[in-house]
């Protein structure tokens, strides 16, 4: 499957069903003008850096001073796994100044870029709200913009601030191979079934890890989750914003977990929806993922009035013929066995998405794979034209340089593959294999086991979990809450489906306005039902 926790929340995913289903175009843009409301920038009076300990880093003021150059922004680059088009005029565009290396704050620089959108209200302004939408490896930059018109109450009294990670779209993306590496590498068989196959899905890894190094060598040690939240504060001091208000949505919930821990002191009103699990080692993090996903299209087939064991059954039966022979598709192309896998598990991050699984299970069944396989290339961020985006170059590198876990194709057979079938009999055997699709024979080091989260004397901080979620499983959340520490992490669960809570009329929506907006903290334990 080669990614894991995806960019962005439920609303990408049926943006992107929705256009492959209907033939549609990219979203249209916001273009009222609110450039002459910007404000000019200064440096905070907060410290240079508040974090401390051994990893305290004290950076210069050439760079906690600097002003950014907000200017008109572009297009944003296809590759980038974009689905807008340029912003309207409201949104501004610059690049920040950062260390490459934290570990030398005067030395080398990389560019941070970001864009921001005014607050509407200026006269009731409470500062910058920065948001993350996940991935790791999704574009800030240019997800904002087509995300904003969801947090019109927010954008009354905050500036809308996006950013492009360290390694990430228009910060120094990482990018290792070419469209038709990627097309051949996705044609491999990622459950491999015998010794030909899982040498060639081994040296397939080995052979992208190879071409990260090669052409993005220069940032991939410095790509890691801590030295983006490093980035995020010094985001907030060339703001001028005394403390950072943040929204983290998937692997956004992490990112705005170790900011916390490192900057408890400077933690202003965090929202965290969609919660990775904190406490989930390599291994571990992809065993939840497979249990996540399963219970998800058990509930969908529930909602369907099929019971999950015969759903999953007829799903199997599937995946089996598919990987006996591929299916037929449209464009002379096929629908392999993994390419079915990605299909299937793209319309699971939203319930208002089941009805296309509906649809292409049962062309796929009948012999036609087109609808499954314009999924998958959702999920793969493949174009009409064969191009594919990036972003899961990102993804990978930043996983890699923040886990310690590395894996052998010999501890999959041996450790890995009947625990995970056993938990997920779709999407277990696909994960079990991942382990070692993904980080072995990685150039750089993990850093860890697992994040730090701790933050102990930061204010509190909203963790919300969906107990359908299937990628961010709802468990996570509770552990994430724990984690943060008594009177810190605030326990917000969502009866509901689909990876994230956050949106429309939703009663988590309320809660997290509410906090965001007046600082009213609910009760740990508080219960929404979608």
């Amino acid at each position: 499957m080669r990614n894991r926790v995806r960019a962005g929340a439920a609303a990408a995913a049926v943006l992107l069903l929705a256009g492959a289903a209907a033939g549609c175009g990219s979203p249209g843009q916001d273009t009222q003008d609110g450039r002459n409301n910007a404000a000019a920038s200064s440096p905070a009076s907060a410290s240079a850096s508040a974090d401390s300990g051994p990893q305290a880093v004290t950076l210069p003021a050439s760079l906690t001073g600097q002003r950014l150059d907000w200017g008109a922004c572009e297009a944003p680059v296809k590759a980038y796994g974009s689905y807008a088009e340029r912003p309207g005029r409201e949104w501004q565009c610059a690049t920040l100044k950062a260390p490459l290396d934290y570990g030398d704050p005067t030395g080398e620089t990389i560019g941070i870029a970001l864009i921001r959108s005014v607050a509407k209200d200026p006269g009731r302004r409470i500062g910058s709200l920065l948001f993350n939408f996940g991935g790791p490896g999704g574009s800030g930059v240019a997800a904002l913009p087509n995300a904003a018109k969801g947090y019109g109450a927010l954008h009354q009294r905050y500036d809308l601030v996006g950013f492009d990670p360290r390694g990430v779209a228009e910060s120094s993306a990482v990018v290792c191979r070419g469209d038709k590496e990627t097309a051949t590498s996705l044609a491999l068989d990622s459950t491999p079934d015998t010794p030909a196959e899982e040498k060639a899905y081994l040296a397939d890894s080995a052979a992208f890890g190879a071409g990260c190094a090669a052409r993005s060598g220069r940032v991939l040690p410095h790509v890691g989750t801590v030295s983006a939240a490093r980035d995020m504060d010094l985001i907030r001091q060339v703001l001028g914003d005394e403390k950072l208000h943040y929204f983290g949505f998937s692997y956004g919930t992490e990112l705005g977990g170790v900011y916390a821990h490192l900057f408890p002191r400077n933690t202003g009103r965090l929202a965290l929806d969609a919660v990775v699990d904190p406490s989930a080692d390599y291994v571990a993090h992809s065993r939840n993922q497979a249990r996540g996903f399963q219970r998800a299209l058990d509930n969908y087939f529930r909602s369907r009035g099929i019971g999950a064991a015969e759903g999953t059954a007829r799903v199997v039966k599937l995946l089996r013929r598919l990987d006996r022979e591929p299916l037929p598709a449209n464009g002379g192309r096929e629908l392999t066995q993994s390419l079915a896998v990605s299909g299937i598990i793209m319309p699971l991050y939203s319930e208002d998405s089941w009805k296309y699984l509906t649809s292409a299970l049962n062309s796929a069944e009948n012999g036609d794979g087109t609808q499954l396989l314009l999924m998958a290339d959702s999920f793969n961020n493949r174009d009409e034209d064969g191009r594919y985006g990036t972003q899961d170059h990102s993804q990978r590198a930043i996983s890699c340089a923040d886990a310690k876990g590395r894996v052998t194709g010999d501890e999959v057979r041996s450790r890995h593959l009947a625990e995970f079938t056993e938990v997920s009999p779709v999407f277990g055997p696909y994960l079990a294999w991942d382990l070692a699709g993904w980080c072995a024979d990685w150039p750089v080091p993990g850093a860890s086991d697992t994040p730090e989260v701790s933050a102990k004397g930061a204010a509190p901080v909203l963790v919300v979990g969906t107990t359908g979620d299937p990628a961010t499983p709802y468990e996570g959340a509770r552990r994430m809450a724990d984690e943060l520490g008594a009177g810190v992490g605030v326990l917000v669960t969502n009866k509901g489906e689909g990876h994230g809570a956050y949106g429309g009329g939703s009663c988590a929506k309320r809660t997290v306005d509410a906090y965001l907006l007046d600082g009213k903290v609910p009760a740990d334990g508080t219960t929404c039902t979608s």
